[in-house]
């Protein structure tokens, strides 16, 4: 049997703000319903179209907006949420058409990763945790054939500088603000290895293990390459073809099947940009079929600023992945 598994940032998914509310620029929210209901039809014909067991999601604003999206999605759907957004209410969730078990959710960092830097200074200058808690679910696609699923978004490198501003005249605030995005999606990096390293147990040569979602960076960026474990044996790389001791704690990126392909993610600012990756443990390798970005025309974003304009449901393509189990 085959299963289909994949990634899609779903950008700002979240319903309009109650008639009469006032506009709240630091808050996700659509911008009246019928820009909503739009989106969730447009959202609900990609996903009907790429037919995915299991779809980790990220920019998800509520359980309610979630669950318009299965309305509209014809079968019958199980999803999980991260109980921990970030200040926009945007969160990371899962989509599947089998049941969920074991639903963790992930949001301080790694023990011994001391608190890291991502203010100039007051209360919130430091943190010790991710700011789009990650999660991890377990589903069994056939009897006795478990199947672990993490899903994260990291920090991107949209800088945000005082005043909820996105732009800024001061070019030491700019290189300050820039470091303090990247020690988070650093230290973020970090806690997702430690969750992948909870769910392979040491043994990726005979648990299924995969971990999905924005990574805000490409397959070779120093962020990314903390998910893989062991070096040296990536995919497309000389030491492929030759097993060793890594193999049971090692993650494999399928970016580079997509780029052999010319597919991305997305162009921002005119730069194709793969971002969003699926990663195998070692066991699942052998069962890997095909990868694609699942997109004729890939999204285009003009700038960099929260529901920058571009055309489509989203600003990413999904990213989605065949194996025969």
């Amino acid at each position: 049997m085959s299963i289909i598994i994949g990634t899609w940032n779903v950008e700002n998914f979240c319903r309009p703000l109650p008639a009469g509310s006032p506009p709240d620029p630091t808050k996700c929210a659509a911008k009246d319903q019928p820009t909503y209901d739009a989106k969730v039809a447009a959202l609900a014909e990609v996903i009907t179209g790429l037919a995915p067991d299991l779809l980790g999601l990220q920019e998800v604003g509520s359980q309610e907006a979630l669950d318009d999206l299965v309305a509209a999605l014809p079968g019958s759907w199980h999803t999980a949420l991260s109980d921990h957004p970030d200040p926009r209410g945007i969160r990371v969730g899962v989509l599947s058409r089998l049941p969920l078990l074991d639903v963790q959710q992930r949001k301080a960092f790694p023990d011994h990763l001391r608190p890291i830097q991502v203010a100039d200074d007051g209360d919130e200058a430091l943190t010790a945790e991710m700011g789009r808690g990650g999660l991890a679910v377990r589903v069994e696609p056939a009897p006795g054939k478990s199947l672990q699923v993490a899903v994260c978004h990291l920090k991107s490198k949209l800088l945000t500088f005082p005043d909820n501003q996105h732009s800024t005249h001061d070019e030491r605030l700019r290189a300050r603000v820039a470091a303090y995005a990247l020690f988070r999606r650093t230290a973020e990096a970090a806690a997702m290895r430690d969750l992948a390293d909870e769910l392979l147990q040491g043994d990726g040569k005979n648990r299924d293990v995969i971990v999905l979602g924005d990574f805000n960076d490409d397959w070779q960026a120093a962020t990314t390459q903390m998910l893989y474990g062991p070096p040296g044996s990536q995919i497309g790389t000389g030491g492929f073809t030759h097993p060793d001791q890594g193999d049971a704690t090692r993650l494999w990126n399928l970016a580079p099947h997509i780029l052999e392909q010319g597919g991305f993610s997305r162009v921002f600012e005119g730069q194709h940009e793969l971002i969003d990756h699926i990663m195998i443990s070692h066991s699942l390798l052998a069962t890997f079929q095909s990868v694609t970005t699942g997109a004729a025309e890939l999204p285009t974003v003009i700038e960099a600023r929260p529901a920058a304009p571009h055309a489509g449901p989203s600003d990413h393509s999904p990213v989605v992945a065949t194996f025969e189990l």
